[in-house]
């Protein structure tokens, strides 16, 4: 009996010291034991190294350990810095956003804006900057549309912020790129013989672009649109505006508005079939 007990007492033993075994193993590395001093300290360090990812740990640490230390708000700023130097737009977009949702006065506030504005800026930037000749219309313009307003919201809230004026011009940049985007999704739907959807999409730009490049062509798509629609009083309504702001343009190189009905817009029966895969 004393036996039995004695490998029942091994027994449970060995299986604790399995347990603690295997939670040590799944716990992975641990978090140094630093003062929140030493956190920030080493991650200055780091990014005046260029090494992001260590600053980044380091940075992730102190705010973990000591949420509400002396430094706990200037390396939440550090990290949205970091994350966006390591490329990472999404985590420093999201960062600067809850920065602003708990720090709402803090005097760097217009820094978290102008950093939410150029992350969301910087998504994608390659893919948003051109055009493929797909159907773009279904392209995500979620990010130009929300760094936008970023900027927008640094600019009326902090409108002499050391960071207004180039949020500005980022601004204008990315006007004009959704109002192109806009002009391409009303010549797209002009093609396919969507007139009516042109036309919205046409009126969009000219109302809400109207410093833009593309208000020009937008009102030639409008024209045209209100043309095969057989609407003369707002096909007049258009052109009349074409002449008043572009009588250069070439659409008006005779004097008049130049536009023959053609196939254009019509579907032909592969492109029905095809539901406007082939032209």
């Amino acid at each position: 009996m004393l036996f039995r007990r004695t490998t029942l007492i091994q027994r449970l033993g060995l299986t604790l010291a399995t347990l603690v075994l295997l939670a040590g193993c799944a716990s992975g590395p641990k978090t140094p034991q630093l003062s929140e001093r030493q956190f920030y300290e080493d991650a200055q360090a780091a990014i005046k190294a260029n090494n992001m990812s260590l600053a980044i740990e380091r940075l992730q640490g102190l705010e973990s350990r000591y949420p509400f230390g002396r430094y706990a708000s200037q390396a939440k700023l550090d990290l949205i810095y970091c994350h966006y130097r390591a490329l990472d737009y999404e985590a420093s977009a999201a960062t600067a956003e809850r920065f602003v949702n708990t720090h709402p006065d803090h005097p760097q506030l217009d820094y978290a804006y102008y950093m939410k504005g150029l992350a969301s800026y910087s998504v994608d930037r390659g893919l948003l900057e051109r055009f493929i000749p797909s159907d773009f219309t279904e392209r995500d313009m979620g990010p130009a549309r929300e760094s936008f307003e970023d900027f927008n919201r640094l600019i009326n809230r902090f409108p002499n912020s050391l960071y207004a004026a180039d949020a500005r011009q980022r601004m204008v940049y990315l006007r004009n790129l959704l109002a192109a985007y806009e002009l391409r999704a009303a010549e797209f739907y002009m093609r396919r013989g969507a007139f009516v959807a042109a036309a919205n999409r046409g009126r969009y730009v000219v109302e809400n672009f109207d410093t833009s490049p593309s208000v020009a062509n937008a009102l030639v798509v409008m024209a045209e649109a209100y043309t095969e629609l057989d609407q003369p009083e707002l096909r007049d309504s258009s052109v009349a505006v074409l002449k008043a702001n572009f009588p250069q343009h070439p659409r008006l190189e005779s004097g008049a508005f130049e536009y023959e009905k053609t196939q254009r817009g019509r579907r032909s029966w592969a492109n029905i079939l095809s539901f406007g895969l082939i032209d």
